[in-house]
């Protein structure tokens, strides 16, 4: 059996302007996907998590140290 896990911990609203497009495609994704509009964004930008050139510029940062436990991502980086 696999045990449920919470969903969005710590939470918060967001104040972002997006394009009309960017609002259709997040709208009819989760239509597709049966997940909430704000399921489909953060499972999309957790995914940014396994851009290899994202985890490469925070690795050149001169204190990276926060911004690793931050974004929970001690397994990716190189040490």
């Amino acid at each position: 059996m696999k045990f449920i896990k919470p969903k969005n911990r710590n939470a918060e609203k967001v104040n972002w302007e997006l394009s009309e497009h960017t609002r259709a495609i997040v709208k009819y994704y989760a239509e597709y996907t049966e997940y909430t509009e704000d399921e489909v964004v953060e499972i999309i930008m957790l995914n940014l998590l396994d851009d290899e050139g994202f985890i490469k510029w925070i690795e050149s940062k001169r204190n990276n140290k926060r911004i690793i436990q931050q974004l929970e991502i001690e397994d990716k980086v190189a040490k």
